[in-house]
């Protein structure tokens, strides 16, 4: 009897302290309903960046804990050298034809080509890397927060 309640109080006192936290970090997303129309129209008001990818924020806040969903808008012509993110990103493909592949180091040779309504996965940790060709392209990236990249080379 003494060493069963000795396990359920260990198990008790080690589970409620995780139930609790994740409760407080999973709070409900707002509610939200856009057209495509509504994303592009968002995504004109959002800095412009000239010499690179355009990132419009639609759900939550990448920066902080949560559910997040961004609109990323990336030029023609550029490539992104292998970086990591260390949390679990689901991408998908909404125009043009993002080059995408897996890897510490740039390959041509890995890269796949993802038309759109492609979808593929950035897991936590994974250095990845990707270009775009003669046409621009953009994707919906969703995660968990808070996100940061980080190059596998420095200099990004």
């Amino acid at each position: 009897m003494t060493l069963r309640r000795t396990i359920v109080g260990t198990v008790a006192t080690f589970w409620i302290p995780v139930v609790a936290m994740t409760a407080a970090a999973d709070e409900p997303v707002a509610l939200l309903r856009m057209t495509a129309a509504d994303i592009v129209a968002q995504a004109a008001t959002a800095p412009a960046n000239p010499t690179g990818p355009q990132m419009t924020v639609l759900v939550g806040d990448p920066a902080k804990p949560g559910l997040y969903t961004v609109r990323v808008a990336i030029p023609a012509h550029t490539q992104v050298r292998p970086h990591t993110h260390r949390d679990n990103r689901s991408v998908v493909v909404l125009s043009g034809t993002w080059q995408m592949g897996y890897g510490t180091q740039f390959d041509a040779q890995a890269l796949k080509a993802l038309q759109p309504g492609s979808l593929f996965t950035e897991p936590a940790g994974q250095p990845h890397f990707s270009q775009t060709t003669d046409e621009p392209v953009v994707i919906l990236v969703t995660g968990y927060g808070p996100n940061d990249t980080k190059f596998v080379t420095p200099g990004g």
